[in-house]
């Protein structure tokens, strides 16, 4: 049976981390709000410039002609893996590194025996783990999410662009987590480059292919837009990651905070408990003495 002092003490420690992870909640709620506004913002536009290249990729009269679109055979890989700075956001690093494991293992196998396999990584948790695994990590981008803006991503997107034009890489792939709601986090796997042809949706209804009227010429707009596209695409990847990362963090403090109540409960019963066998004890002893005296 444990004193009273150690059970106090142990109270005591439970209900401040408790106020720890109930502040810590509140922070994350209202970070939440202001990803989350973020994303709904960026979502229409990028989905709308990415349709647009789906369509002039897929138009067999206004073929793309960019380095941005060259088939080449998948030798040399990259995979983008968008993760958080911080922990304390329960599995949702964890399940970004399953993620990478499972598509170097179901695809890459190959590649990553030979060595071809490497990894940029966008937050400090992703770089931290995948270096600790043996993977290999190349820039440093571990700080684009503070102080999350496009000027950051822009870098980390021409990077991989540069890299990608130059041959070092034949594909690329991006692994973030897409946001739903609080309580729902969906990780995506993307394929980044090279840009491929929009595929045709089935639907029974005709639909009118969409044309387009090129000023003041198609290449020199698909040459400017494509890379514009694909950073745009990178920074929603980016934005969609970090309001999961603040929903996770949300959810996790919150689950926290309960079972911190829940424990303290248990702690105040196991506390009233021990105070009653003690005084029990001590009531026990002193009728055993006064009965000692009677006697004497």
């Amino acid at each position: 049976m444990p004193n009273l002092k150690e059970v106090r003490t142990r109270i005591n420690s439970v209900k401040s981390t408790q106020q720890i992870t109930k502040a810590m909640k509140m922070v994350s709620a209202a970070k939440l709000r202001k990803a989350q506004e973020a994303i709904t913002q960026m979502r229409p536009y990028a989905e709308s410039l990415q349709k647009i290249i789906g369509n002039l990729s897929g138009n067999s009269e206004s073929q793309v002609n960019s380095p941005y679109t060259v088939e080449r055979e998948a030798n040399k890989i990259l995979i983008v893996a968008v993760t958080s700075d911080r922990g304390l956001c329960g599995a949702f690093n964890t399940n970004i590194v399953k993620a990478c494991n499972a598509l170097v293992e179901e695809r890459y196998a190959r590649q990553f025996q030979a060595g071809n396999v490497q990894f940029l990584t966008i937050g400090n948790k992703g770089n931290e783990t995948l270096t600790r695994r043996g993977y290999k990590v190349i820039g440093d981008y571990t700080t684009t999410l503070q102080n999350l803006s496009f000027d950051k991503v822009r870098q980390a997107g021409e990077f991989i662009l540069q890299k990608f034009m130059e041959g070092e890489f034949d594909r690329v792939e991006v692994i973030y987590t897409e946001f739903k709601n609080v309580l729902t986090q969906i990780v995506r796997v993307h394929p980044f480059l090279p840009v491929t042809p929009e595929e045709p949706q089935k639907d029974t209804k005709k639909t009118v292919a969409t044309e387009y009227i090129f000023e003041p010429s198609k290449e020199q707009i698909i040459e400017e837009l494509i890379p514009k596209s694909l950073k745009i695409q990178l920074y929603k990847s980016i934005l969609d990651s970090n309001a999961a990362e603040q929903g996770a963090r949300m959810t996790s403090m919150d689950n926290a905070t309960n079972n911190a109540d829940a424990l303290v409960k248990e702690l105040q019963l196991v506390y009233n408990k021990t105070r009653q066998a003690a005084i029990t004890k001590e009531i026990l002893e002193i009728v055993g003495g006064a009965e000692a005296l009677k006697g004497a």
